[in-house]
């Protein structure tokens, strides 16, 4: 009797459109981790790194609009560039996601939710020009920088030294060296000539 129930339970039939309650809640944390942080500082930590997460999946796709639509004489370096910021910025929303995830907690995934959270301005659907694009870049960095220096002080104090580590090795310092990046290519300086050589401008007769 037993072998025949087993048998009518076990298919290599797809069952499909199937659905049922949420296993957990956005907004809570499990217990199945012995991790020594009580359930107050997990739930606080890890309602201000779905906070991040919205913000870096904000600036990497933004990294990669400006990737698709940059124009100029810029335009090589720049579209390599913003690629490769595109794909150290995917990196770091794994890292945010899985902490979030490790302290048993629900990571944002779907672009609606990130939408509703991201505190980064949404940028207009066409092109702008590659000063736009760069200063907007720098905005959207500044935004997660500042969240991240008071961010990593409030885990550390909490006693999460993970959640700060992750901040400070990985979040702030990549953001602090892409924003080095971008504003180099603000500043204004001749291509051909030093204008500080001495020598008057060459002019056409």
């Amino acid at each position: 009797m037993e072998k025949a129930r087993n048998h009518i339970l076990v298919s290599a039939q797809p069952r499909f459109h199937q659905s049922a309650p949420e296993i957990q809640a956005y907004g809570s944390v499990s217990h199945i981790l012995p991790l020594e942080l009580e359930e107050p500082v997990r739930l606080e930590i890890t309602e201000r790194l779905n906070q991040l997460l919205a913000d870096t999946i904000t600036l990497r796709d933004l990294y990669k609009k400006s990737h698709w639509q940059v124009a100029g004489p810029t335009f090589y370096q720049l579209h390599l560039l913003f690629d490769k910021h595109f794909e150290q910025q995917s990196e770091l929303v794994d890292a945010i996601a899985e902490r979030i995830q490790l302290l048993g907690g629900i990571s944002l995934a779907m672009a609606p939710d990130v939408a509703e959270t991201t505190r980064i301005p949404r940028p207009p659907r066409g092109r702008e020009e590659v000063p736009v694009q760069l200063s907007r870049l720098l905005d959207a960095h500044q935004i997660i920088i500042r969240d991240c220096r008071t961010f990593a002080s409030r885990a550390s104090r909490l006693g999460d030294d993970g959640t700060n580590d992750l901040i400070v090795s990985q979040v702030l310092r990549s953001n602090e060296l892409q924003t080095w990046f971008l504003s180099e290519h603000l500043v204004n300086v001749p291509l051909v000539e030093a204008e500080s050589n001495g020598r008057k401008p060459h002019t056409l007769p």
